[in-house]
């Protein structure tokens, strides 16, 4: 089988930052990297899990609302998934994702989406840490601009 493009990166040069892995058509897709790869470091379950549901909800509640094609967290627990319709610009995707996570770092009261009857796992959370994790993001993403979204 032909190795997929996103498994030729090399990941041991990959730091805490968001990049454009990939266009499918109109669809874009961007790598969230909010721990280095490899580095010993990784989101928790619960953080990933409440992050998750905040940043999905914020995202499908934004002005791009009908853009967002998925959210979700990377299986090697170092960040997210944000596949965009490509009328979103660089730029604006930045600003989402900028938004999305001071919303994050900002939340206090009950998580969306966290009962039992709407969550295959809703007792895995921890909003203290989504927000640790958002606020150490929003470090990295101060004045981002879209030529540092390549790999």
């Amino acid at each position: 089988m032909k190795t997929i493009a996103s498994f030729t990166v090399d990941h041991d040069k990959l730091e805490k930052g968001m990049y454009i892995s990939r266009i499918d058509g109109d669809a874009v897709t961007y790598d969230i990297r909010m721990k280095k790869p490899n580095g010993g470091d990784y989101l928790t379950n619960g953080a990933l899990h409440t992050f998750e549901h905040l940043f999905a909800t914020y995202a499908r509640n934004s002005e791009y609302s009908d853009s967002v094609i998925y959210v979700g967290p990377m299986g090697c627990l170092t960040g997210f998934y944000l596949i965009l319709r490509d009328n979103v610009s660089s730029e604006q995707a930045i600003r989402l994702v900028q938004d999305s996570f001071r919303f994050v770092a900002d939340f206090s009261g009950k998580i969306p989406g966290s009962e039992r009857k709407e969550c295959g796992n809703y007792l895995l959370h921890d909003l203290d840490g989504a927000k640790a994790v958002a606020k150490d993001m929003l470090t990295v993403l101060d004045g981002y601009t879209a030529e540092k979204l390549n790999y």
